[in-house]
């Protein structure tokens, strides 16, 4: 009889991972309020150890043993670095210099509310119960975390979302597009400033001195170079951004968004950087939402964490809204401006996840706590589009103001 080797097994999981989402998806027609991005992540916690897991221990433990999960990391982590460089690269903070005040008044309330809120959020789990904080988690680091995790706006799940209801390239599109890209920055910085360990201060000033430096010279050798090098080259400096930041003890993924951030969409054919995007999401993304999934834990009662995954949604929706409608009423915008501008800045999804597997990875949050933060995540992210669908229909004249 022939024994099943380890590469069976992992194609086996590959099968599954590329195959459940997609007949979900197609056979149901979720496309509408439930994009085959958030498909995929509801997948990776269906097959995760809370679901499957609990129903069918053996198949499980078959499939997902420790070896094939090993792999699917690995994969995971890479997709998961390309994902959020291209984030970076894509930040267009020329536009929102252009338009300062705007920009700066609505991004820093749309980010600073939530927070806020998610703050309040956090501090009022920890009040119930000590069992959603990490062992290496200080009360601050997990407050301030979670409190984050319910600001962030994910940019490349928001740029889907507004190309399927075709406002990306309308003035509305783009001005959210400054919003969310200055918010980003707060993001990566925030979360840096979260990871800062004293017993690594050093490493860590010595990499950002390093960087900077490092960076400059990057410039002008990707200046120097065509195109079909400056992709290779980039790839290169992905890899070296996280290795280093990984080493300095700031996580691989804050070396990832850095080694985007220094770079010029410019430098690339925008057709190409949107294929990337879309292949990157096709390809290796699936890997990393299954591997999401395997990490979500309910031992603290499934009522529990959907409790506190509410309390979570709540905080983050009535923050964003509240941010976004007091910059309309400071900006003077049009009515019902601010709640097409608010419900498509809370989409969550993939930045938020991303975010909330590196408090994870260093300890500041449970398992228990990361499973409301994903659920919350994408509950937020399937209510965007059927809300902002019908206000586009009545307000067509706010999609084309420039600010």
């Amino acid at each position: 009889m022939h024994a099943v080797t380890i590469t069976e097994i992992f194609l086996i999981a590959m099968l599954i991972i590329f195959t459940v989402p997609y007949l979900i998806w197609r056979l149901f027609r979720t496309d509408y309020w439930a994009p085959l991005v958030v498909v995929q992540i509801i997948t990776g916690i269906l097959l995760g150890p809370g679901v499957l897991g609990a129903a069918f221990p053996d198949y499980y433990q078959f499939v997902f043993n420790p070896q094939v999960i090993q792999a699917l990391n690995g994969i995971a982590w890479w997709a998961v670095m390309i994902f959020v460089w291209i984030a970076g690269i894509e930040l267009d903070l020329k536009k929102a210099w252009e338009y300062k005040r705007e920009s700066g008044i609505t991004a820093g309330l749309a980010l600073g509310t939530p927070l806020l809120f998610g703050c309040v959020a956090a501090a009022i789990l920890l009040s119930i119960s000590d069992g959603w904080m990490g062992p290496n988690g200080m009360t601050w680091q997990f407050i301030v975390g979670v409190g984050m995790a319910c600001a962030v706006t994910a940019l490349p799940i928001l740029i889907l979302l507004m190309e399927k209801m075709e406002i990306l390239r309308q003035p509305i599109g783009q001005r959210i597009l400054r919003y969310a890209s200055l918010d980003d920055i707060a993001i990566w910085g925030v979360l840096a400033l979260i990871l800062l360990d004293w017993e690594r201060i050093g490493r860590q000033g010595i990499f950002l001195l390093s960087f900077v430096v490092a960076s400059y010279l990057f410039r002008k050798l990707m200046l120097a170079l065509q195109e079909r090098d400056r992709w290779y080259i980039g790839f290169i400096w992905l890899a070296l951004c996280g290795l280093l930041a990984d080493w300095a003890g700031l996580h691989f993924m804050v070396g990832a968004f850095l080694a985007g951030a220094v770079m010029d969409a410019e430098w690339f054919n925008q057709e190409d950087m949107d294929k990337l995007r879309h292949f990157v999401l096709l390809i290796i993304m699936p890997v990393f939402f299954l591997s999401t999934g395997l990490r979500t834990n309910w031992e603290v009662g499934g009522i529990a964490v959907f409790a506190a995954a509410a309390v979570l949604l709540l905080a983050q929706a009535a923050g964003k809204l509240a941010g976004v409608h007091l910059a309309g009423r400071v900006l003077k915008w049009e009515k019902g401006e601010a709640s097409i501008i608010g419900w498509l800045l809370q989409t969550k999804a993939l930045i938020m996840i991303i975010f909330a597997n590196v408090l994870l990875d260093k300890q500041i949050i449970t398992s228990e706590t990361f499973t409301a933060l994903l659920i919350m995540a994408v509950v937020s992210t399937m209510m965007t589009v059927p809300i902002v669908t019908p206000k586009l229909k009545q307000l067509a004249a706010v999609v084309h103001r420039s600010k």
